[in-house]
């Protein structure tokens, strides 16, 4: 049997509308948009099992509840993808790349910003965990199966202790998915994603007008010293 170890202390930590199992199980369940018999998929043999909308706080609850248990060594995705969003090729994509510059690397979403966790936390989640993706699947037979085969590959607890981060929630409260805190529509993302776009674009532009502002006012300036200098010097040379 392979090696388990202890979750954090009231394990797991983060809430949100999801369900949990075994905490010694090595899989992880996250249905992305859809909502399944998330208590029927626990008792399947996952610890832990929900959606997540969201590609910014939602991925940041997933990731906390995931490295806050050295016994999960896969996470499962399936379920439909979320338009907009676009939440699990970006979990994908931040496991595969990480982020820079608080940016998830290779996300098609449209606001893949992560704030909560810090580089040490992201390492963690992609040493600790394999991805295992059957996106777009519903099916309760096949996820079940999928469990039932990674249960099989179980290498044991990951060999450090449980991480634990906090996880803020945006002004208005908690929603209703697991890593949610405020839901957008696809089309919505992708406006605010375009005003967040815009918003950086005025002020380059008014960095850039400021600047361009100053050089002609030295011009300007350095003009009229130059000529004030030569009608001196004239001045002194027809007096003289």
């Amino acid at each position: 049997m392979a090696d388990k170890t202890s979750p954090a202390s009231g394990w797991p930590l983060i809430k949100g509308d999801f369900h949990s199992g075994d905490a010694n199980s090595c899989v992880a369940v996250v249905t992305m948009g859809s909502h399944l018999d998330e208590q029927g998929i626990c008792d399947a043999g996952a610890a832990l099992c929900g959606s997540c909308k969201t590609e910014n706080l939602g991925l940041e609850k997933v990731i906390a509840n995931v490295i806050a248990n050295p016994n999960i060594r896969f996470v499962l995705l399936c379920g439909t993808e979320v338009k907009g969003h676009l939440s699990g090729q970006t979990l994908h994509a931040l496991h595969e790349g990480g982020v820079e510059g608080g940016k998830v690397v290779g996300s098609k979403g449209a606001i893949p910003f992560i704030e909560n966790l810090d580089d040490a936390a992201i390492k963690r989640f992609q040493e600790q965990v394999e991805i295992v993706n059957i996106m777009e699947s519903e099916d309760f037979g096949e996820i079940k199966a999928k469990i039932s085969e990674l249960a099989g590959k179980d290498p044991g607890a990951f060999g450090e202790d449980p991480m634990i981060v906090e996880v803020k929630e945006e002004e208005g409260g908690a929603g209703e998915e697991v890593g949610e805190a405020v839901e957008l529509n696809g089309d919505l993302a992708l406006i605010h994603a375009r005003f967040k776009t815009i918003e950086k674009m005025v002020t380059d532009i008014g960095y850039r007008d400021r600047f361009a502002a100053g050089v002609y006012s030295g011009k300007i300036e350095g003009l009229m010293i130059g000529l004030i200098v030569s009608f001196t010097i004239l001045g002194f040379l027809l007096l003289g």
